[in-house]
């Protein structure tokens, strides 16, 4: 029999049953919604709205239905539509009339809202522990590679040298934000909706401050329409996800190029590598890509929640089933991806011959060229200009700025003197860097220092 079977005089189509079922994935809530009867038993209790003998027999049974589950040992039917019905028919079953009691003062409205961020609550220190296992990779691959230099890119064309150490840092500090927002996400959430009711609390005296504290939640939500009506918690969290995932994306589409003949700059391990069905010299970078491919699938969940919120007016509506699915799909998504591109960075081979080999051409030094004239008291636009036509003349001769003469050099300007040629060293180039955050080796290791520290006081306490 449905909840609301007093009020109907005909049987829900066997069509709508299905259509409007949801323990299909809800029941992945099983936990928290038990802990969240659990906390609202307790305060009936304590509040004498329930007797504390009833509120006791409620909680053994919670109790054992929740070890049941766990246990494969509790059935879940479609036919009680969602984790919520399901445990409250359970409970029945167990210890009678009293169950039903368990829903004094409290609305499906609120219990899943609580269920739901108790859930998002949960999940985000496990995420974080992954992102800061990328972090412990790609620290230590930094640091084996403080003197590795290599081109640095813009539009994709090469630009100025930099070291591979530097790079890495670049997306570690990109991955250093992922966590923080997760960690504000967490914070916000951090108020509990149990008690709001179905949109206006209750006309007993629940007290929503002690379920709050038994559920671990900072405070309860200071509007009860709020409380049941938004999940802007979860479309944070979605968010920050979808810009984790971004970062993912473009770091895979970093090692897909590096990995490829035109760069060869890596080689991935062949155990995160596949082959070709028909060309056998192929090694295929599909951990990248697949971890590419999935940030489309992340932000569409993103997009699902956002367009299913847009329309809704005060309070709860129905369309807020569909809050769950894309969740549940975004943070199995992003906590598949960051283990195996971890271990597959982490089992990456640097080539960095080729990086250097890269970095001599292409004329990456010039602006350190034109910054040698400026200490030699030119000013800067006027150094661009004897560099640019230092360039013109090495693509016409077929050199390269470290291999023209000094007199080509004194052909275009007469501050030019033998030194030019140990400040257009790549290394030179590189260290002399030492501004905070550039690609110095000096520089780098305080980048690295700066991130250990970050990465010690933010993993999440087991």
């Amino acid at each position: 029999m449905k909840l609301w079977a007093g009020r109907f005089q005909k049987e829900t189509d066997t069509l709508v049953n299905d259509f409007n079922s949801s323990i299909a994935f809800d029941a992945r809530l099983y936990q928290q919604d038990i802990r969240g009867s659990i906390a609202h038993a307790t305060m009936l209790g304590k509040q004498g709205i329930i007797e504390e003998h009833e509120a006791e027999k409620i909680i053994d049974g919670l109790n054992t239905i929740l070890r049941d589950i766990e246990a494969g040992a509790a059935e879940l039917t479609e036919d009680s539509e969602d984790i919520h019905m399901n445990v409250e028919r359970l409970l029945t079953e167990r210890i009678g009339d009293t169950g039903k009691r368990l829903h004094t003062a409290r609305s499906r409205n609120d219990q899943v809202a609580v269920d739901f961020r108790l859930f998002v609550k949960d999940e985000i220190p496990g995420v974080v522990k992954n992102v800061l296992d990328m972090e412990d990779v790609l620290l230590k691959k930094a640091r084996e590679n403080l003197d590795t230099v290599m081109p640095g890119y813009t539009h994709m064309q090469r630009a100025q040298p930099t070291t591979l150490g530097h790079v890495l840092m670049a997306y570690a500090n990109m991955f250093r934000r992922d966590v923080t927002r997760l960690e504000d996400c967490r914070a916000r959430l951090d108020e509990s909706p149990l008690g709001a009711g179905a949109l206006a609390t209750s006309t007993y005296n629940v007290d929503r401050f002690e379920t709050a504290r038994l559920l671990g939640f900072a405070r309860p939500m200071d509007n009860s329409m709020d409380a049941v009506s938004d999940r802007d918690f979860a479309l944070e969290l979605l968010s920050a996800l979808s810009i984790l995932m971004m970062h993912l994306s473009r770091f895979a589409e970093e090692i897909i190029l590096w990995c490829s003949w035109e760069f060869k700059f890596a080689e991935l391990d062949d155990a995160y590598s596949t082959g070709s069905s028909i060309m056998p010299q192929k090694k295929n970078p599909d951990v990248a890509e697949l971890v590419r491919g999935k940030t489309g699938r992340v932000y569409g969940d993103l997009i699902t929640l956002l367009t299913v919120m847009k329309g809704l007016p005060l309070a709860y509506n129905k369309d807020m089933q569909e809050d769950k699915e894309p969740v549940f799909d975004a943070i199995d998504t992003v906590n598949l991806c960051l283990p195996v591109f971890a271990a597959m960075v982490d089992t990456m081979t640097i080539l960095p011959r080729n990086m250097e080999r890269a970095a001599q051409v292409g004329f990456i030094n010039a602006t350190d060229c034109a910054d040698y004239l400026v200490k030699k008291g030119l000013p800067f636009r006027d150094a661009y200009m004897i560099v640019g036509r230092l360039v013109n003349m090495c693509t016409k001769s077929g050199d390269t700025l470290d291999t023209l003469t000094l007199r080509d050099f004194r052909s275009i300007s007469k501050l030019f003197d033998a030194d030019v040629y140990q400040a257009l060293q790549l290394r030179t180039c590189v260290n002399q860097r030492k501004v905070y955050g550039g690609p110095s080796r000096e520089s780098v290791e305080k980048q690295i220092e700066n991130l250990e520290q970050f990465v010690k006081e933010h993993r999440p306490h087991a």
